[in-house]
């Protein structure tokens, strides 16, 4: 295989777990809308995989940078060690039970959202773009009126009536933050080739 060829593989390789993030993450939306108080489950599961690819965002990024990677590893262990415990103890004392199946799944989503945002300020400017598009879906869950904010991104981009298209957008947007993910993770592997052939 030519250096291109292994480059690219590679490449695509790097891009497959945001593939994998943010169709997962449309998926769960969809199904959430269809019902909420059933899939409170799903994104449960979903946090353990969320933070196995914030780890992995931010490994070449903490490279890039020049900072050690076991402070890096420490700090993603205290931040979604200390989520996954926090969720734990909601559980152990039944706060998911008393809010109810709908409103525990919005505060899961919430919860993702802020601390994907946490953890990406602190080290992974991706996962701050995936926080705030997970944010934004949950705000849209949150009732069928808060549709209206799409209206405005839908007449930037020449979309009819986005506010009716909630699941369309929320596809969109996906694929818009999935871009701009694409571009930053080649930007970052850029830069660790260049730091490495110095």
């Amino acid at each position: 295989m030519s250096n291109a060829g292994k480059k690219q593989s590679s490449l695509i390789l790097a891009l497959l777990p945001f593939v994998i993030l943010y169709v997962c993450t449309v998926v769960l939306v969809a199904l959430t809308r269809e019902d909420m108080a059933s899939t409170v489950g799903y994104w449960e599961y979903f946090v353990p995989f969320a933070a196995v690819i914030a780890l992995i965002s931010g490994w070449g990024t903490t490279y890039a940078n020049g900072q050690w990677r076991l402070f890096y590893l420490i700090k993603q262990a205290v931040i979604w060690g200390g989520f996954i415990w926090l969720l734990m103890l909601f559980q152990t004392m039944g706060i998911d039970t008393a809010l109810g199946a709908q409103k525990a799944t919005l505060t899961l989503i919430f919860l993702v959202a802020l601390v994907m945002i946490v953890s990406g300020i602190t080290m992974d400017w991706k996962m701050v773009l995936y926080g705030a598009f997970l944010g934004l879906c949950g705000y849209l869950l949150t009732a069928p009126s808060n549709a209206a904010i799409l209206q405005p991104i839908g007449d930037r981009f020449g979309i009819v009536d986005a506010q009716t298209k909630p699941m369309s957008m929320i596809i969109g947007i996906a694929v818009l933050a999935f871009v701009l993910t694409a571009f930053m993770l080649i930007t970052t592997r850029a830069t660790i080739a260049t730091k490495r052939n110095r």
